[in-house]
């Protein structure tokens, strides 16, 4: 089966806010219940539920960012227990694949935090280039898909 993207439902929803991160990335990855109503307040974004065959082990949220018009991964998670483990590249190549389906061939952004190393080497083994920009005090990341 490996990787699936599912939308965030009631059935999923509790045990997807109780996923975790590592003490240290607490301050830079938002709690899921926040990406969990962001995703129900602006229509324009989508939380999705990361599965590994049936195992829950991570949430991403993405959508088109309403100040700049521009298709953004905004949220990006995996349980503490399942990183390390090549799942995060996986889970992002997926979404990568789901968004040329919704989008097409369009330039895809994200931010990250310039002390979260991790994150941005995973965006960047996916294609993804710094840009010059800053957003939220963040680095922009861009990839041509």
């Amino acid at each position: 089966m490996g990787i699936m993207l599912k939308q965030v439902t009631k059935e999923n929803w509790y045990e997807c806010n109780n996923l975790e991160v590592y003490k240290e990335q607490e301050g830079i990855v938002a709690p899921n219940y926040n990406s969990i109503i962001l995703s129900l307040l602006y229509e324009n974004w989508s939380a999705k539920c990361i599965y590994e065959d049936d195992i829950l082990i991570g949430l991403l949220l993405y959508g088109i960012e309403e100040d700049t018009s521009k298709p953004m991964l905004l949220r990006f998670m995996i349980d503490k227990k399942f990183q390390g483990k090549g799942l995060g590249k996986k889970a992002m190549l997926k979404l990568l694949d789901l968004i040329k389906v919704e989008y097409g061939n369009i330039k895809f952004y994200t931010t990250v935090s310039p002390q979260n190393i991790s994150a941005k080497k995973l965006y960047e083994s996916v294609g993804f280039e710094e840009t010059d920009e800053i957003m939220w005090d963040e680095n922009v990341m861009v990839v041509q898909l």
